[in-house]
């Protein structure tokens, strides 16, 4: 079973919705968190990442950020203004991006069931990233941070939300980065039928938010609450989610020149002329010397699923052995490129002499992550990027 129960919101009024929102605060930098902001009191980047309004060298985990998150908050509570929900409810929430739409079910999930893998995870955590959020959560009796939930389909549930969207929504706009979001609100005798959908849906998976979900768990250990017990998340059937690769730039050659580093793989790998996107999976593109290459890996794939994955075959081989990489978490030579700036950005970084290679890889697939996750297995770090992202700031879970 999946247990979802409604809870009253604290959001904004629909005028103030689209100032309001902002993109999550673990996709952008501190830099980009000012700039978004910037012109903009009531975005919510003041309160997930409240460092922006203060010092520019300001420890970003140091207690004066959290007073000033809680500070934040409240100022916007008056100013937008935030409302609290008269009744629990649960809400629909939909995102269009190009031709694409998803559709997905927000709610108070169980960290009961999260703590029994029936919500399964498929990346470790990071203690010092918890840390952080834990302490947000504390500091301000709130859940800020939404947790991207799949699952797959169920019918019942996709007729539920097919007759709840063809009411008047909640919130209706479109963001600076061109996706629309859409919310309609479930209330009163519409909740029963959605608990009772999902509590045929057999488990939920995390797709994007390990770390929101981990930092609500521990915040149990520091609030004693019914609510605690629970935590914010909007859960999206796997048929409509999509999932975009998740690029890798590395600073240094580990003091080859680019001619060597390509004889280098060539001893282990295809390499021939190539693309800025491999074509099929079990291959890769490489940005090295102002030139694009195909690394084909299906060859030196593992057996077992997560072997077989692209991006395990590229660290083993490739930024492992020969780049000297060995753990993509902690090693300072490594940087991560979301799929939704593509490759120009990769490009750029290079050609810059920010990076000096770039490798563009296939996206995993939604099966993969699934299937991984049911067998309790961990995916390497920096597996998935999902698009399109929900907002922060539209919906807050208080404690």
């Amino acid at each position: 079973m999946a247990a979802i129960r409604p809870f009253r919101a604290l959001r904004p009024s629909p005028e103030s919705a689209a100032r309001v929102a902002s993109v999550p605060y673990d996709v952008v930098s501190g830099d980009e968190a000012r700039t978004l902001a910037r012109g903009n009191p009531l975005s919510f980047l003041h309160v997930t990442r409240s460092e922006i309004d203060l010092p520019a060298k300001t420890d970003p985990y140091a207690p004066e950020v959290y007073a000033q998150a809680a500070a934040n908050l409240e100022r916007i509570r008056r100013e937008a203004p935030l409302v609290v929900e008269e009744e629990p409810c649960c809400y629909f929430y939909r995102l269009k991006m190009g031709g694409r739409e998803q559709i997905g079910v927000a709610a108070a999930f169980s960290l009961d069931e999260y703590d029994a893998d029936r919500i399964k995870k498929h990346e470790r955590t990071r203690r010092d990233k918890e840390d952080d959020r834990t302490q947000h959560i504390t500091a301000l009796r709130a859940q800020t941070g939404v947790v991207f939930l799949t699952y797959r389909a169920s019918q019942d549930v996709d007729e539920i939300a097919k007759r709840a969207t063809a009411t008047e929504p909640l919130y209706d706009f479109v963001a600076a980065d061109g996706v629309a979001h859409t919310v309609w609100r479930a209330a009163g005798e519409n909740v029963r039928p959605l608990m009772e959908a999902f509590d045929r849906v057999p488990a939920l998976f995390i797709a994007d938010g390990h770390h929101r979900a981990a930092s609500a768990a521990r915040t149990r250990e520091r609030i004693d609450s019914e609510a605690a017990r629970w935590f914010l998340a909007v859960a999206f059937p796997d048929k409509q989610v999509q999932i975009l690769p998740y690029n890798r730039v590395v600073k240094d050659l580990a003091g080859m020149t680019p001619a060597s580093f390509v004889e280098k793989l060539g001893e282990r790998l295809f390499v021939t002329n190539g693309g800025p996107v491999p074509e099929r999976k079990g291959e890769a593109s490489m940005y090295l010397d102002g030139r694009w290459y195909t690394l084909g890996l299906s060859a030196l794939a593992g057996e077992d699923r997560i072997g077989s994955l692209d991006v395990s075959v590229l660290q083993k081989v490739v930024l492992d052995a020969i780049l000297g990489i060995a753990d993509v978490r902690t090693d300072k030579r490594i940087d991560f490129v979301g799929g939704a700036r593509g490759t120009p950005e990769l490009e750029r970084l290079v050609d810059s002499g920010k990076a000096a290679v770039a490798f563009s890889l296939h996206p995993v697939t939604i099966g993969d992550l699934m299937s991984i996750a049911d067998a309790g297995g961990i995916m390497p770090p920096k597996s998935t990027w999902f698009e399109p992202k929900l907002r922060d700031g539209l919906l807050i879970y208080t404690l």
